[in-house]
């Protein structure tokens, strides 16, 4: 989120002398993106934070992408999926294109090492859980109904302080921002925007570390796991100033825009990324049209892949979905409400439903861990034997 932010201590101008109290220097780090272009940020460090001890190649991520047999709309009950691994190693992807990575995450074990998202931004969604993500830029506290948006390059740590974590995952290629229509030319949140600066939740506290031990940072670029040892803990940072870190949304501060008659999916939009876009559908009150039919119209997705992750709630147009149900809706063949879905939305005044949908334009790839918990008739659940 492109405003000025900022935490701890650093000097009074960029790139001059910035002594510890024992006379020797902080180290000063340049957190910039699109090669000094694009938003930055300047972290001060107690140790250089190109001092590695060990590196070397980790693991290799098996996507396994499955060619489909036929083009045709999917439905993932994702609970079926078992727990497991830590925040990161438990990440079980389903579907992906060369934009945008999509996947769960639902881990027991606590991570004892640092990461580092080399590729792009990520953000996660938090279905269940509290806990902290703690990052190089300081702790935010995240709690369910949580976007978490972490920008490329930072080195983060997840910690679960209270029963059981569960996330959608987003893995982008390139960086995910508000949408422009909501900004001015100065960047700040226009009035007709469904959330503002007040609702975003930066940094909290920044806890500085400045200990010797063994500390393990593992990085992912292009699909590759890699792993650095360095000999102090990673955050070490005193202070730090500028536009770019990690920030928190609560889906539950998204303020829907509604009208006369039934909006299009563009009024729910919430981040944007590279070839793909998020959306968030919350509790809202109808259409107020006295003809209005509440439900969505078929459509037609002729140029992109809607994706829809089912949080909570009825959901207004879907028969069969469950609480961490995920869709896929393919580019080329139309989709819309199961049968006698339209006929009783008519009349309906509100609808309590919250889910996440990713729309992306080019198309999505399914892996055989989707495969594995797919509902094979979903496809033709809009026959009338359906109802």
């Amino acid at each position: 989120m492109p405003f000025y932010y900022r935490l701890g201590s650093f000097p009074h101008k960029r790139h001059v002398t910035f002594y510890k109290p024992s006379g020797e220097l902080f180290r000063e780090q340049v957190m910039g993106t699109k090669g000094f272009s694009g938003i930055q940020s300047i972290l001060y460090h107690h140790n250089p934070p190109t001092q590695v001890r060990e590196a070397k190649r980790y693991a290799q991520l098996d996507l396994q992408f499955v060619p489909s047999e036929v083009l045709k709309h999917r439905h993932f009950l994702t609970f079926d999926l078992p727990a497991g691994g830590d925040p990161i190693s438990g990440r079980k992807y389903l579907l992906g294109n060369q934009d945008v990575l999509i996947g769960v995450c639902v881990p027991t074990e606590r991570m004892d090492y640092f990461y580092r998202n080399a590729d792009g931004y990520e953000l996660l969604f938090v279905h269940e859980g509290e806990g902290e993500l703690q990052t190089i830029y300081g702790t935010i506290p995240y709690r369910k109904g949580d976007y978490l948006v972490i920008p490329v390059g930072t080195t983060y740590r997840i910690e679960a302080t209270s029963g059981t974590s569960r996330f959608l995952v987003l893995e982008s290629q390139n960086d995910i921002v508000t949408p422009k229509r909501y900004r001015n030319e100065h960047g700040q949140l226009l009035e007709h925007a469904p959330f503002c600066e007040r609702d975003i939740r930066p940094p909290e506290r920044l806890v500085t570390h400045d200990e010797a031990g063994d500390f393990e940072v593992r990085v992912k670029q292009q699909n590759t796991l890699y792993s650095y040892r360095f000999d102090f803990h990673p955050f070490d940072v005193v202070g730090w100033d500028g536009y770019l870190f990690p920030y928190a949304l609560s889906i539950y501060d998204f303020e829907p825009i509604t009208g006369r008659i039934h909006q299009p999916p563009p009024v729910h939009q919430t981040f944007d990324g590279q070839q793909f876009v998020v959306c968030s559908f919350v509790p809202r009150l109808y259409d107020y049209h006295p003809q209005a039919i509440p439900a969505p119209y078929y459509h037609s997705n002729i140029e992109s892949d809607e994706v829809l992750y089912y949080v909570e709630g009825n959901f207004m147009s879907r028969k069969g979905i469950r609480e961490g149900s995920i869709t896929l809706h393919p580019m080329g063949i139309p989709h819309g409400p199961h049968p006698g879905k339209i006929e009783e939305s008519i009349g309906k005044k509100e609808t309590k439903e919250l889910a996440v949908m990713v729309d992306t334009f080019r198309p999505l790839q399914v892996t055989r861990q989707a495969m594995a918990v797919e509902d094979p008739d979903y496809m033709y659940s809009w026959l009338p034997s359906e109802k």
